[in-house]
């Protein structure tokens, strides 16, 4: 495959540019930047589709890099190093590579529903890197997805792929417009044998997290990092836990409530596994 060359700040270079910061342009091309050995190599390991590989035309590339370009089947763009280094947004330089991604469609059938089922919903997030974190905690911690509703943060903003270490490509992250495309595909599972019960977070749940069957197939719901869970989301939960807390503190920030309850949700699912 021929190698591109971009070495000014041309129309390529500026239709690549806007990947980093707008979400419009991001979400019509269906791509987005990802950069990181780790990132990069776990988007491969899952078979993401790698378009372009972007790299320093004038750097010596590391074997992993060499590896990379030659067996990923993408196109490969040799830059002019300061233009890769904007694209990076590194205080150190610039990235050895950078991906650009394609994005798989937002369709709710990539979350597999089955009798452990344990998945999330993120309520109207407005920090991508609140993502990414519940993301990562997602996948250390056994879920089989994520689902973002409302008018959210975006999950494939570059703060987002990047506080995710790599585990956004290997946990399903869907964006619906609202409550109700998630509680139709519920009423789908449900209708097929899935008795997922709809778990949500509230400071003054009805039950503590550690008290409630978390073993049983469960969506969880965290909310927006000010106002909590929508009255829609309150009205469609099964029930709401709380997680107890001492100290001054009223409540945790959304990614620390995500990742104490999953942690909890695997702490029972390995002490009481359930049986088929």
């Amino acid at each position: 495959m021929a190698v591109q060359r971009i070495t000014s700040r041309n129309a390529r270079f500026q239709q690549l540019q806007t990947l980093l910061g707008n979400r419009t342009k991001r979400g019509r091309a269906r791509e987005f930047l990802v950069q990181g050995v780790r990132p990069i190599s776990m988007a491969v390991e899952h078979g993401w589709a790698v378009r372009s590989l972007l790299y320093d035309a004038a750097r010596p590339l590391s074997r992993w890099a060499e590896d990379l370009l030659r067996t990923a089947g993408a196109e490969r763009v040799a830059m002019a190093p300061e233009l890769l280094a904007e694209l990076s947004e590194k205080a150190d330089g610039a990235a050895e590579v950078i991906a650009v991604v394609e994005m798989p469609p937002d369709d709710l059938a990539r979350i597999a529903a089955h009798d452990a089922f344990l998945g999330l919903v993120f309520d109207r997030p407005t920090q991508p890197g609140n993502i990414g974190s519940i993301v990562r905690s997602a996948d250390a911690f056994g879920a089989d997805g994520l689902i973002v509703t409302g008018h959210a943060a975006d999950p494939y903003d570059p703060k987002s792929v990047r506080a995710s270490t790599g585990s956004f490509f290997a946990l399903p992250v869907v964006r619906t417009p609202s409550h109700h495309e998630v509680m139709d595909w519920v009423a789908g599972q449900r209708a097929q044998g899935c008795p997922i019960a709809v778990v949500g977070t509230d400071e003054h749940g009805d039950a503590e997290v550690s008290a409630f069957d978390l073993t049983q197939p469960v969506l969880l719901l965290i909310g927006n990092e000010t106002a909590g869970l929508s009255t829609a989301w309150r009205d469609n939960c099964d029930h709401l836990l709380r997680i107890p807390m001492t100290g001054s503190a009223s409540s945790l920030n959304a990614s620390n409530a995500a990742s104490v309850i999953l942690y909890e949700a695997h702490r029972q699912r390995l002490s009481h596994p359930r049986t088929a």
